[in-house]
């Protein structure tokens, strides 16, 4: 056997640049870069590696952990899940910083490869520095707080241990029903040991992506289902575009007339003015969709993890004679409320029910027109709102919607934004809509619209972000300058955490350290004036071209000329608080209080408990 000596670090990084993706015939590099923080426990390890290697790989210096791994992750669903950039970082504060963006790659199904540094294996120099000792065992280290978050853990003791880790690893990372983040603990000793790895370790290795087929038997089970409902909904979840089963939704419901509702994931997968779009489904969606999907007798689910926002707490479907019918590659998923399954590919089960349906037809007249006519009315209406005093969060959306080009990439992720976007955005074009909704982490909107400009260079892409999320984390921004990857940072300024202070007050409860205002000291509380802070000169001396908007003249001038900058924008624009869209035929279940020396929150758990009652046990 032909072998090659190298440290454990080497032999990691010429691993990961010959590994590829096959998907429908197409054949591209998986993993394309690595973003770095150099700590001890990394830089003369693994990092030496990077520094000498001389293959295609391209390394990116991040700065904060966890947000050069939200841009990771956003550049790898911008990508479809099928290219990613591999995260490194020290031991201890270094590696703990990406357990958060760990969560959000998981709950999103998104491939994200984690290699933090991690204690000596030899322990002989023990504790060494940033080393977190637990007394009941020497085998766990702070990188076993990634087990919780991690589709697959495993922790490299000695180098030829690198083999099967890595192996295992790209099974995950590849699998489109299992996929998620893969951390694989680096201890700072074995990164530099040497081991006379195979040759064949090393050789092109190709990760095909098949298309899993329905079986006869759950077509036919499923045409059984549907041939016997009269006015079926369609959910289209984040898995119609990982599968690239647009067209086949499109065709399926066209053919049947079949109404479908969106999720965040599955959101601009059809253009917003299909005749039978309605827009989002759920806590965060359309009047039009929620209606519909109150009376539907059957909700086809497709690709969808049936989240409590998509479904309204399971409130959403009220007819008596509901059932579901999930189309899933994830078992996990699928068999979510007691629903019946296919246990496929989208595209590929959508276009074998159509084939098998024959004649069949929806019992739809006019009512999904008028609910998606009544709706598109609504979101007009919004759009125009004029204040005396200010601007309306709403307004900014829709002339934002108009200025920024159809092609245009907008990222999302927290705050009252998600639902707005959900509400009232109107992609046409294919991947131009980009929200983590899963985890919905504060933090992601500014660092992953960083890896969706390294995945769509040729895009304006967009990152839709409020205030709190904005101070809560944006240090890739610095990145984007730094590799002339310009992003436009559209900042909604409303002095706080407008959402949850919407959901306190919502319940009953009275404003309570969710807005950005000084201590009173009378009180001893926040509610003095309001926090006046300029992020426009905050963000000018990263280097960022900045812009203040109070008008809508000067957002309109704004945009204009933030088309022609070559460097990253940021647009601080303030928005009145409470302007943001309310709900629509819908309920969101939350732990209200039961017992309160206020009564309007003793009123709101009433409500709570009645609504309770109509939603479905499973």
């Amino acid at each position: 056997m032909k072998t090659i000596r190298l440290t454990m670090g080497q032999a990691l990084l010429k691993f990961l640049d010959n590994q590829y993706i096959n998907f429908d015939g197409e054949e591209n590099k998986f993993v394309k870069g690595v973003f770095t923080i150099f700590g001890h426990g990394v830089v003369v390890g693994f990092g030496e590696a990077l520094e000498g290697y001389k293959g295609d790989i391209r390394v990116y210096q991040g700065r904060n952990e966890q947000g050069m791994a939200h841009a990771a992750i956003g550049h790898a669903k911008q990508k479809n899940r099928r290219e990613i950039i591999a995260c490194t970082s020290s031991i201890g504060p270094g590696a703990l910083n990406m357990v958060t963006a760990a969560g959000t790659a998981t709950v999103n199904r998104i491939p994200l490869l984690l290699l933090p540094g991690d204690a000596f294996a030899c322990r002989q120099p023990d504790p060494v520095l940033q080393q977190v000792e637990q007394p009941t065992s020497a085998l766990i280290t702070a990188n076993d707080a990634f087990k919780a978050v991690s589709k697959y853990w495993d922790r490299v003791t000695r180098p030829e241990q690198l083999m099967s880790a890595m192996i295992n690893a790209m099974r995950v990372l590849t699998d489109p029903a299992d996929t998620g983040a893969v951390t694989i603990c680096l201890p700072q000793d074995v990164e530099a040991e040497a081991y006379d790895y195979p040759v064949e370790f090393f050789e092109k290795r190709v990760h095909y992506i098949e298309r899993r087929m329905p079986t006869k038997g759950e077509v036919e089970r499923a045409v059984e289902i549907i041939k016997g409902k009269k006015k079926p909904i369609i959910i289209c979840g984040g898995g119609v575009v990982y599968s690239e089963a647009s067209e086949a939704l499109r065709s399926f419901a066209e053919k049947f007339n079949i109404p479908f509702a969106e999720t965040q994931a599955g959101k601009g997968a059809i253009e917003w003015n299909h005749s039978l779009n309605l827009g989002g489904m759920g806590v965060t969606g359309t009047a039009a969709a929620n209606i519909i999907a109150r009376d539907a007798d059957l909700v086809i689910a497709v690709g969808t993890r049936l989240s409590d926002f998509t479904t309204t707490s399971k409130w959403a479907f009220q007819n008596s004679e509901v059932e579901v019918l999930s189309i899933n590659v994830n078992s996990f998923d699928a068999h979510k409320m007691n629903a019946k399954m296919i246990l496929a590919d989208a595209k590929e089960s959508l276009n074998a029910l159509e084939a098998a349906l024959g004649d069949y037809k929806s019992a739809y007249t006019d009512e999904v027109l008028k609910v998606k006519k009544a709706w598109d009315a609504e979101v007009d209406r919004l759009f125009s709102i004029e204040l005396e005093n200010g601007l309306s969060q709403t307004r900014v959306l829709g002339e934002l919607d108009k200025l920024i080009g159809k092609d245009a990439v907008v990222v999302g992720s927290s705050g009252s934004l998600p639902g707005d976007l959900q509400r009232v955005w109107r992609p046409e074009k294919y991947k131009t809509y980009h929200m983590e909704y899963g985890f919905s982490c504060m933090g992601y909107e500014v660092c992953a619209a960083l890896g969706a400009k390294i995945a769509e260079p040729n895009r304006e892409v967009y990152s839709m972000v409020g205030d709190g999320s904005y101070l809560m984390l944006h240090s890739e921004l610095i990145t984007s300058i730094q590799e002339g990857k310009k992003i436009n940072v559209v900042l909604f300024d409303n002095t706080g955490f407008g959402c949850i202070y919407n959901l306190q007050t919502s319940q009953g409860i009275p404003g309570f350290n969710t807005e950005f205002r000084y201590r009173n000291e009378e009180s001893g509380r926040l509610d003095g004036a309001y926090i006046p802070i300029d992020y426009a000169a905050s963000a000018a001396g990263y280097g960022v071209k900045t812009y203040r908007v109070t008008t809508i003249e000067e957002l309109k001038a704004a945009v204009e000329d933030a088309k022609n900058s070559k460097v990253s924008t940021l647009f601080d624009i303030k928005v009145l608080p409470g302007t943001m869209t309310g709900g629509y035929e819908n309920w969101w279940r939350v732990g209200v209080p039961e017992v309160s020396e206020k009564e309007t929150v003793l009123e709101a758990h009433e409500k709570m408990s009645a609504e309770i009652a109509k939603t479905k046990k499973f």
